[in-house]
């Protein structure tokens, strides 16, 4: 069997880019909530986009294009009467954060490793909830980044 893992190194999301992307992803989240769209299958969806860099992006069978990676938002968070809440077993909002983000730096990491960053990274990111089997959103709100 052949291991079909790429060989390369993460780098590591800047401080900058950190903090942007963290305060973008709460600004989003918190916006979600007192939209009283938080629910069960919320999703938080990133999307990379790097200029002249041409990649194809899977669909799935209704035809919409899959993003380059998503997080389950309630595995973290629930909304309480328009507010945002810790879930599950979180204590506090501030460590249901650090995991979420966590997890969002890690996956941004792994997609933007082996770009070159002199070209001009931009994030995007969308959270929201997808009818089902189609896939279009009933409920979105995003927000680009570029990354530095």
């Amino acid at each position: 069997m052949r291991d079909h893992t790429p060989d390369f190194k993460i780098r590591e999301l800047s401080s900058a880019n950190r903090e942007a992307i963290g305060e973008t992803v709460r600004q989003l989240l918190t916006r979600l909530a007192a939209d009283r769209q938080l629910t069960a299958d919320s999703l938080l969806e990133l999307w990379v986009e790097v200029p002249g860099v041409k990649r194809p992006r899977g669909t799935y069978r209704g035809g919409f294009l899959m993003p380059d990676s998503f997080i389950t938002v309630s595995d973290y968070f629930k909304e309480n009467y328009g507010t945002i809440e810790p879930a599950g077993f979180f204590a506090d909002k501030e460590s249901a954060w650090i995991e979420l983000l966590d997890e969002l730096y890690y996956q941004v990491e792994i997609f933007t490793s082996q770009v070159d960053t002199s070209k001009g990274i931009t994030l995007e990111l969308w959270t929201g909830h997808r009818s089902r089997p189609e896939g279009e959103w009933v409920y979105a709100v995003d927000k680009k980044i570029e990354l530095v």
